[in-house]
């Protein structure tokens, strides 16, 4: 089997430097229109999880981590009054892995990596049920960048969530914004493209790409402040 694999931070739908508007549909159109065979998204405002599969084409698995201030549609409003002064602060924040329908995919959950009285932070996971199986696994973990430990542990309890949803010889591929250069996961393959990345387990990472800037530009609008992060994954029969 051999997965196109993209992750993107999307900035909850906000452009470099943020603006009044928004444009995470833009986004999310612009992250699958060449086919990825999956997309992992983070910072994805809560209302728009009902969308994705609309905007994509693909199937969509969200999940939350961190709710909105108020449930139903007064905090998407409020949040679209100026998209870059409220962010994620009253439309909460979630992770999404989208998958192509060409597959079928089952949801395995989601877990919290963060320490407690920090920022929620999670990991989620769906398999594609092949044959071969592969489980993918999605994290945002804490920007923390004076002390890296934080976020290399969060990235560690991603990998024991992610391994004990697996099977012993299934392939695994972990991907997101993991706020640290090298995670330093054992087992795991590092291309170490920076903070964002895609890791395998019992596969292979080959053509890591990151987008130059003009992939992500439209009508002179720099779309979110991270970089796609694209991969093939080679997964043995």
């Amino acid at each position: 089997m051999r997965l196109r694999v993209r992750t993107w931070n999307v900035f909850h739908g906000n452009a470099d430097p943020p603006r009044r508007k928004g444009y995470l549909h833009r986004m999310v159109e612009l992250a699958t229109a060449d086919g990825p065979d999956v997309v992992c998204l983070q910072e994805v405002p809560v209302w728009a999880l009902a969308r994705l599969d609309a905007w994509s084409g693909m199937a969509s698995f969200g999940a939350v981590t961190r709710p909105p201030l108020w449930l139903g549609p007064l905090s998407m409003w409020i949040t679209r009054a100026h998209q870059g002064l409220f962010r994620s602060g009253l439309a909460g924040q979630a992770n999404a892995i989208l998958v192509a329908s060409a597959y079928e995919a089952v949801d395995l959950g989601h877990e919290p990596i963060s320490e407690r009285g920090r920022e929620r932070r999670i990991v989620q996971a769906v398999r594609l049920t092949g044959p071969p199986s592969v489980v993918v696994g999605n994290l945002h973990a804490t920007n923390d960048f004076r002390d890296p430990g934080v976020p290399r542990a969060e990235a560690a309890r991603a990998r024991a969530f992610v391994e004990s949803v697996a099977l012993p010889e299934e392939a695994v591929v972990l991907a997101g914004d993991f706020n640290v250069d090298d995670p330093h996961l054992d087992g795991f393959s590092a291309p170490c493209t920076g903070i964002d990345d895609i890791l395998v387990r019992n596969a292979i990472a080959t053509d890591v790409a990151v987008w130059p800037p003009e992939r992500r530009t439209q009508d002179r609008v720099l779309l979110s402040d991270h970089a796609p992060v694209d991969c093939v994954v080679e997964v043995p029969a």
